[in-house]
């Protein structure tokens, strides 16, 4: 569900000038551990008992968190904490506690049901089995654009840096019970929808409109909310979203997703006014790049996509943050960028952390606890 905007304040029209952030988590019995499927938190969320900030998800046995429209990070960080808050306290009350990583190691989609709201039904109707297996969630971030063609501008030249995004991201290492050897299972099990993934160059917004209406006709959407690309613009909001990160557990990852989202939209809708031309990436390279990062991570090798050749994964980062650089500066971000993403580096992913704990102590649940812990501090 996308971000809502709080009516009392001014949105600016400028790029990337706000954020908004969307999480999804897997509910777990607060004692066991286990997966829970919990239709009364469902129905309770359906019926906004706890405001605006908690909502169902496509299972009920998951749950959704949004921020409202902010204008920093430091309101980023805040509102994420608020929503955790939120979210706990909702879970709480049916015995229940929300899980900030992409994948619960035990849940098996036979575990879960539909949320009964008409959206999602419909998706069942459509894709049959597959709307019910996602045992997966994610994290989205919502950047304000002043128009649709900033949108696509930016969508067109983002190409090569989204499995950067993955990597940095991975939380889901264990699937179904078992080690997936991934670092964001998430991302390689999303793929499976062939309206996910990484879009094609599109040129402008004539071309966007061009897209969603072929595939309205083709029968496999009903209108742009059913895009499920890796980044896509907002059917409802002036944004531009990026669907391409796992849910970060610690909220410092969060926080530096959103900074490299927002910025990547700045830094590239000014390419786009320069005239600087389109990356030309070819869709296969595009493609292996994304699956090459959602299975190392920052373990091991990634794919420059425009070169056609693995890479460290610390020089991946490095030019990101080179060509992010000048922007951070400029918006004051630079100082917490680049400590944050000196810290991830060195100390690995939520993935890596979990199945360190795995490895440790031999019990998957054990990744559940260290992920509850850690994505309950500020």
């Amino acid at each position: 569900m996308p971000v809502q905007q709080d009516e009392r304040e001014p949105v600016s029209s400028a790029v990337g000038a706000t954020f908004g952030v969307e999480e999804e988590f897997h509910v777990v019995d607060a004692t066991s551990l286990a997966p829970l499927d919990s239709p009364g938190l469902a129905e309770d969320l359906q019926q906004g008992r706890w405001g605006s900030t908690v909502h169902p998800e496509i299972s009920t046995a998951q749950i959704e968190v949004t921020t409202g429209v902010c204008t920093s990070l430091e309101q980023v960080r805040r509102e994420v904490l608020a929503g955790r808050a939120a979210a706990r306290a909702a879970c709480a009350e049916h015995g229940a506690a929300p899980l900030p990583a992409s994948t619960h190691p035990e849940l098996h989609w036979e575990d879960q049901r539909l949320t009964g709201q008409a959206r999602y039904l419909d998706l069942f109707d459509r894709w049959g089995p597959m709307a019910l297996q996602q045992t997966i969630c994610g994290c989205h971030v919502h950047v304000g654009v002043p128009d649709l063609d900033t949108a696509v501008a930016v969508m067109d030249r983002v190409r090569p840096w989204l499995p950067v995004l993955v990597a940095l991201t991975g939380s889901s290492p264990f699937h179904e019970g078992a080690d997936t050897g991934h670092e964001s299972w998430r991302t390689t099990w999303w793929s499976r929808w062939p309206i996910s993934g990484p879009p094609e160059l599109l040129g402008d917004a004539e071309g966007y409109r061009r897209a969603v209406e072929e595939l309205v006709g083709a029968g496999v959407v009903d209108d742009a909310h059913g895009l499920y690309w890796d980044v896509r613009p907002s059917a409802r909001y002036p944004t531009l979203e990026f669907r391409v990160g796992d849910v970060c557990t610690r909220v410092d990852d969060v926080v530096l997703h959103a900074a490299l989202c927002g910025s990547l939209t700045r830094v590239l809708a000014a390419h786009a006014r320069e005239g600087r031309p389109v990356p030309q990436l070819r869709p296969e390279l595009a493609r292996a790049a994304r699956w090459t990062a959602a299975r190392h991570g920052l373990r091991g090798p990634l794919l420059d996509p425009l070169a056609g050749v693995p890479v460290a994964p610390d020089t991946a980062v490095g030019a990101l943050l080179a060509l992010l650089r000048d922007d951070l500066e400029d918006h004051g971000t630079w100082p917490e960028v680049e400590a944050t993403t000196t810290a991830l580096l060195a100390r690995g992913t939520s993935a890596a952390a979990q199945r360190e704990r795995v490895r440790r102590t031999g019990s998957l649940r054990e990744a559940v606890a260290w992920a509850l812990r850690t994505g309950s501090e500020g």
